[in-house]
């Protein structure tokens, strides 16, 4: 649940939201799911949590998948510099969650645009401010750590739902606008999830 699905879903940013393509298994989609993220194994696209707050959300196909997958990416890689930098249990078990969330999130995104004719390709590059985020998180360990990494789930995963729901309602691929969709209460429950980390 974070920014560039969040600025591409923000613009170049999951967080439904980004640009080399490439497609691992980091390129995931929007939260698709349960408690973690999106689906009930997937997750929300979690988008960088900064200056994508005036970037457009996505509404063509390709910048929406990309938005997403770097919102996926973005999610997982900052959620596993929680599993060591962090001091909060809390922080910890939240980030575990993002991680298989997001993890699924992607797979079903992959998923979502094999099926496509013609299928898409997703580029999971981060968006600027996803990378300075991420970057910043790097630098910090401790209470310190567990403050920044939750105002950033809780931005990220923000413009990740903003990106959904404008994806869902004029977006311009009736599966996508779908999978959007279905990821919106995940999505939702995650960004609640992450106002209540301390």
């Amino acid at each position: 649940m974070t920014h560039k699905f969040l600025i591409l879903l923000s613009g170049a940013t999951l967080a439904l939201a980004a640009c080399g393509k490439h497609d691992n298994a980091t390129t995931g989609g929007a939260d698709t799911g349960n408690a973690t993220d999106v689906n009930a194994t997937g997750s929300d696209n979690g988008m960088a949590a900064n200056s994508a707050a005036t970037a457009p959300a996505p509404t063509t196909a390709q910048a929406f998948v990309n938005a997403a997958a770097a919102s996926d990416r973005f999610e997982i890689e900052s959620s596993k510099l929680a599993q060591g930098s962090a001091s909060s249990s809390a922080v910890k078990k939240f980030a575990a969650q993002m991680i298989s969330a997001h993890t699924a999130s992607t797979a079903k995104l992959k998923g979502t645009i094999a099926g496509l004719n013609p299928p898409l390709t997703a580029d999971d590059t981060l968006a600027p401010d996803q990378q300075q985020t991420l970057d910043s998180l790097k630098g910090l360990n401790g209470a310190a750590f567990d403050s920044a990494y939750a105002q950033a789930q809780q931005e990220a995963h923000q413009k990740t739902l903003d990106a959904l729901k404008t994806y869902s309602s004029s977006g311009d691929n009736a599966a996508l606008k779908s999978f959007a969709s279905g990821m919106i209460p995940t999505v939702t429950a995650h960004l609640n999830l992450a106002k209540g980390l301390k």
